[in-house]
């Protein structure tokens, strides 16, 4: 059975986060522009002699899951390792699929891992991935004891479906249904030479974006047959789905729009799935580009049901710049606009996450290459008393010496925890430490 390597108990960076944060409970106002200070060496998770990458983290209370893909020969597999108190300590990691080597991996597509409470027991479990064996499929297994075992993968598309998918997102509702979104190329299966071309024989890629949809199946007690709810994606960058209590989903992805503009889109159900808004803009950035960016939005909603989102993308100009922006979802269903996050200083930060904790505290997370290094960083925002979030000074997620890259983020009781892969490629591990521990907001949530 593989087995999971530690570092040094992450016990005591608790308790020192603890005395730092402690300051917001005496009604010290948390100023998000001081970083939180350094913790101590994270928890490594590693399937031993295989490289472990892609990450992914859901928690539910002090339960926390980490899903991830460990790779040897070419071939990946999907495991998951469970912590039951915040991630201070991890069970041995258990495989998800069961035809060996049928992961398909890459920082746009990691297995994803969702967790929905149970009163009196642990939590469910649900993992979906993106196997690769005759076709491409997105699977969806199910754990009813806390990640110990997981019941048969499902797959959700259609047997035999042609062309690529991937890039998928996964949630929970409160009732336990998965709800799972992709993107899907079966448009784009077609003889060689019917691909969109322009009047002057180029590579069209908003013709080329109308053969890729994004495609939504639901797996529980209420299936959902896959269908699609849009064509117009771009092709390569992951997507966001985010389930609200009574029934609500949110969308998000990367469409292509006229003139390449390759904007970020959004659709809403309000009935659980069964049907969903026409597509909107969440905002108009005007980077045109005729190719894929690889590079998806991430989205969150904190208690209050206000819906999160952050994405990359690049500020045209005389020399264009890429940057992080982060909004809201408004009363009136549309986005607010755009607040730039700050970040290291690389002109290409990238692969950001968002998370809200239960003081309604904002944490983003990326990774951008510095000196030739990928290195993962984290911002805090704290909401102020006209509404807009102010995002604090960006904060390494580790000590320099090696690439930490594709971190995620999820919050617990204890604050918020982040997983990301760290070392060489064929030698990488998952690495997972605590970033901030659980406070009081600075203003109370609208």
């Amino acid at each position: 059975m593989a087995r999971v390597s530690r570092l040094l108990p992450v016990l005591p960076v608790l308790s020192a986060l603890s005395v730092w944060w402690g300051a917001t409970a005496a009604g010290v106002a948390l100023d998000a522009s001081q970083p939180a200070p350094a913790a101590g060496p994270p928890l490594t998770l590693a399937v031993p002699g295989r490289a472990n990458a892609t990450p992914w983290i859901a928690a539910q209370g002090s339960h926390l899951a980490v899903v991830w893909a460990a790779t040897a020969s070419g071939k990946s597999d999907i495991f998951v390792a469970t912590s039951a108190n915040a991630g201070a300590a991890f069970g041995a990691p258990v495989q998800v699929n069961t035809v060996a080597g049928d992961g398909r991996m890459n920082g746009e597509i990691p297995p994803r891992v969702a967790l929905r409470a149970r009163p009196g027991s642990t939590p469910e479990v649900v993992v979906a991935w993106n196997a690769k064996d005759q076709g491409t499929e997105i699977k969806v297994a199910r754990s009813v004891d806390g990640g110990a075992t997981f019941s048969a993968p499902v797959s959700l598309q259609a047997p035999g479906a042609a062309g690529d998918r991937g890039w998928h997102a996964l949630a929970l509702d409160d009732q336990g249904v998965a709800h799972v979104l992709w993107l899907d190329h079966r448009g784009l299966a077609e003889p060689k030479g019917q691909h969109a071309m322009s009047a002057s024989g180029e590579h069209d890629g908003v013709a080329m974006a109308q053969k890729s949809s994004l495609y939504y199946a639901a797996f529980g007690a209420r299936p959902t047959a896959e269908r699609a709810v849009t064509p117009g994606v771009c092709y390569c960058c992951k997507s966001a789905i985010v389930a609200l209590p009574g029934g609500t989903l949110v969308s998000a992805w990367r469409h292509v729009y006229a003139d390449n503009m390759r904007d970020m889109a959004f659709t809403v159900s309000r009935d659980g799935g069964r049907t969903f808004a026409a597509p909107a803009r969440v905002s108009g950035d005007g980077w045109s580009i005729n190719g894929c960016p690889d590079d998806g939005p991430a989205l969150a909603a904190g208690a209050d049901r206000r819906v999160h989102i952050v994405w990359p993308t690049v500020i045209p100009g005389a020399e264009p710049l890429g940057a992080l922006f982060y909004s809201a979802l408004r009363d009136d269903g549309t986005f607010a606009p755009r607040t730039r996050i700050p970040t290291l200083g690389s002109p290409k930060p990238s692969h950001p996450q968002v998370v809200v904790d239960e003081a309604g505290r904002l944490v983003v997370a990326w990774d951008e290459s510095l000196a030739g290094v990928r290195t993962a960083a984290y911002s805090v925002g704290i909401r102020q008393a006209d509404g807009a979030v102010q995002f604090g000074p960006p904060t390494r997620l580790a000590d320099a010496g090696g690439p930490t890259l594709y971190p995620v983020i999820a919050s617990t009781g204890a604050g918020i925890v982040a997983a990301w892969t760290s070392g060489a490629p064929g030698a990488s591990v998952i690495q997972v430490r605590q970033l901030v521990a659980a406070g009081a907001p600075a203003s109370a949530p609208r």
